[in-house]
């Protein structure tokens, strides 16, 4: 059952070299079991309390078993995430303002769980083709906003960055930190990169790279991997934390092999989140 298979929706690309004529033929790695905690985000920093503040930590529960994404908060209301993580989940328990996920009595710190019925999956979400890879989840009551919880914003409507490319970016998670890793990280680490061109990026993942899809740098190592799912990508702005990514997808090589991560295009899905939402930038 899909509920079950992909965890982070890391592509698997034959070494041989052989070129897939489709990509939904490829297999995915299985999600990331919640009792192994060890490993982070590849070769990142150790965020400090109230770095990132919109980081969210998503524990899944799928009948029996458990899963562990990442996501972002928009609002008092709102988190904002990949389809991956949520489709099929029976209900998700969000961490806030969190850093150390294995301390319950973390300083700031806040846990709030949601049913499935407030999770919200991108109605044309294809996990063959991996296309809409996005949702949403709210939360039950609005959460109280410190300095160690703050919303990012969305982009503006005006199109100012429409690709981003060049720019320096941020993104953070509870990931493995290294292939030999076996699961997500008890501490929240974090990354800078640049984003990558459309173009470079396809380069790698043999054109299959849509415009509703935006990569970052795979150089020396520095990624996302396993467990960053539906976490965020940040630009950042006059102060402010611009979201303009979800963790999607990579190479299942091996995420210090160099290759761009890939992340569900937040610009794309404006309008998209605003019917969910409300939730708007102009």
């Amino acid at each position: 059952m899909k509920s079950f298979i992909v965890f982070s929706l890391f592509v698997a690309v034959a070494w041989a070299g052989v070129m897939p004529a489709k990509r939904q033929n490829l297999p995915l790695l299985p999600r990331m079991p919640l009792d192994k905690l060890e490993g982070r985000i590849t070769n990142g920093e150790l965020a400090k309390a109230g770095e990132f503040p919109y980081q969210v930590g998503l524990s899944l529960v799928f009948g029996n078993q458990g899963a562990w994404c990442g996501g972002t908060l928009i609002s008092d209301r709102w988190v904002l995430t990949a389809a991956h993580c949520t489709d099929g989940a029976d209900g998700v328990t969000v961490y806030l303002g969190a850093i150390d996920i294995k301390n319950e009595n973390e300083k700031g710190q806040q846990r709030v769980y949601v049913s499935k019925d407030n999770i919200v999956v991108h109605a044309e979400w294809d996990f063959n083709t991996l296309s809409n890879d996005i949702s949403m989840i709210k939360l039950p009551v609005a959460v109280e906003f410190n300095e160690r919880i703050q919303p990012a914003a969305l982009p503006k409507k005006n199109g100012q960055y429409a690709n981003y490319e060049g720019e320096l970016v941020w993104a953070s998670g509870w990931g493995r930190d290294s292939d030999a890793a076996a699961g997500v990280t008890q501490f929240l680490r974090y990354i800078q990169v640049p984003v990558v061109k459309k173009s470079t990026c396809n380069n790698f993942f043999f054109g299959s790279i849509t415009d509703k899809q935006i990569c970052i740098s795979g150089k020396d190592g520095k990624s996302t991997c396993n467990g960053d799912s539906g976490g965020p990508l940040v630009h950042k702005e006059g102060g402010v934390n611009y979201v303009i990514g979800a963790t999607s997808f990579g190479i299942a090589l091996g995420c210090e092999k160099g290759w761009p991560g890939v992340f569900t295009r937040v610009t794309a899905y404006l309008d998209w989140i605003e019917e969910v939402s409300g939730v708007v930038n102009n």
